[in-house]
Parts: structure tokens; sequence; C-alpha cells
């Protein structure tokens, strides 16, 4: 699983939620994919980490 699959999809999630900047749904998408974004390499090595363990093994399949 790449890291890009996933935050590709994170990222239309978070585009679909209005942005309101006192909403704590909105805050929550926002900061999570932005430090995700930041953090790729760390991010990417979880993945694989969890595909080892079978984790997308049913989305791979």
């Amino acid at each position: 699983m790449k890291a890009e699959t996933i935050l590709a999809e994170f990222n239309q999630i978070r585009k679909d939620v209005p942005e309101d900047k006192s909403d704590i749904e909105w805050l929550t998408l926002h900061h999570a994919f932005c430090f995700i974004s930041y953090k790729m390499g760390d991010f990417q090595k979880y993945l694989d980490e969890q595909a080892e363990k079978g984790a997308f093994d049913e989305f791979e399949a």
C-alpha cells in the first residue's frame, strides 16, 4: 500500500467536510491530513509494517 493512495482518499474525505474552523470534525481532518503529509516517510514505514501483517490483503486482492 502506498502512502499516496491513503493520503489521496483522506484528502477527499477532508474536502467533503465544509471548512469551518469552529468545527472539531473539520479541524481534526485538516490537521491530521497536514501532519501525515509532513510525515510521509514515517507514514509509509507504518503502512509497510501493517502490510507485512496482512492489513491490506483484502484491499489488494
